[in-house]
């Protein structure tokens, strides 16, 4: 598992001050930007700002604040958590973060997505009855635009293009891309079939439940004739210096996210017993760094895949306890992670 790789995921959360109070979305971002340069420093191998329309997160454009971030990081890997494709125009996001890779060195990841929000489809004028049809045909125009040869492509969706050659090119000649996949069989069947990468986003119950999605993952490449790319998930979670500190900083900020959102679709509140088993046997690593990274070391095991990334903010937690969050999650949690895997290998 050595080659196994760890990140760490934002939505640009609104935190708090050392006061109690909600910073401004403009120090938001600059919190992100301070986080990114210690997990830089500390070796987490990937970063990942996923793209919101909504007060409670500050990060709209994750490629112009990843562009940021890469003028003040020299090794860790920069990409969308995801990029809401579906109300975008393919060519612009490829130029965007091509743009990003040319200023990274090439460390630029597009984790193209549908989005578990809808505010961008009224924000840019797409219709919610489009939904499937803007991202398959999307997905296929920007499958094209990776070989960085003159496309020619017809759809319903936008634009046809003739010949049309997009610039710039990446110095590798392909941009790092995934899909990232909420749990829907089609989305992993359309992933598998356009030869990406599957990042899973596992933000609730048992991980082992996604092994089934992983297999037919790996089936359907088989009879496709496409590559199986070793399988990411991302996955809420926190860490403190001890169990008790983690949970009672995470969870009543957690609380009032989850509440927030759930008032919006139907969900009953979070009551802290359920919290509680989340955490103790569903999909959220919070707690100290040994009890992290032992759940961690459970999940990759149990699903075999090559990545994890960690959601490490889920609310307004203070400044100061995020960071410290990074920086446990990169100097302690990720060498026992390794550590544990190669002792059971």
């Amino acid at each position: 598992m050595s080659d196994l790789v760890f990140g760490l995921d934002t939505f640009g959360d609104v935190p708090e001050d050392d006061s109690g109070a909600l910073v401004s979305h403009a120090e938001a971002i600059r919190q992100v930007v301070t986080e990114a340069i210690l997990a830089d420093e500390l070796g987490v191998d990937a970063l990942t700002l996923g793209e919101h329309h909504r007060p409670d997160y500050a990060i709209s454009t994750p490629e112009t604040v990843l562009a940021g971030i890469a003028t003040r990081t020299s090794r860790i890997r920069l990409g969308s958590g995801v990029t809401v494709l579906s109300s975008d125009d393919p060519v612009r996001v490829f130029q965007r973060f091509a743009t990003l890779d040319a200023i990274s060195s090439g460390r630029a990841e597009v984790i193209l997505g549908r989005g578990s929000f809808t505010e961008s489809f009224p924000l840019f004028g797409y219709d919610l009855a489009d939904y499937e049809v803007l991202f398959e045909e999307k997905l296929e125009l920007f499958v094209q635009l990776l070989d960085e040869n003159p496309v020619t492509w017809t759809g319903t969706v936008r634009a046809a293009l003739d010949s049309a050659d997009v610039y710039p090119k990446t110095d590798s000649g392909r941009l790092s891309t995934w899909v990232g996949v909420g749990g829907s069989p089609q989305s992993v069947l359309r992933t598998a079939r356009h030869g990406l990468p599957l990042m899973l986003a596992i933000i609730g119950g048992p991980p082992g439940r996604f092994t089934p999605l992983i297999d037919l993952y790996r089936r359907a490449t088989e009879r496709l004739g496409t590559t199986a790319w070793p399988v990411g998930m991302h996955s809420p979670g926190f860490v403190a210096d001890t169990d008790d500190e983690a949970r009672q900083v995470h969870y009543p900020r957690y609380k009032v996210l989850h509440d927030r959102i759930g008032a919006l679709r139907g969900w009953p509140p979070l009551r802290w017993a359920d919290y509680a088993a989340e955490v103790e046997h569903g999909s959220m690593y919070v707690g100290s760094p040994e009890t992290v990274a032992r759940k961690i070391a459970r999940s990759v095991r149990t699903l075999g895949v090559g990545r994890f990334d960690m959601i490490y903010t889920g609310g307004s937690q203070p400044m100061s306890a995020r960071l410290r969050s990074v920086e446990l999650y990169g100097s302690k949690v990720v060498p026992m992670v390794r550590d544990i895997l190669s002792e059971t290998a």
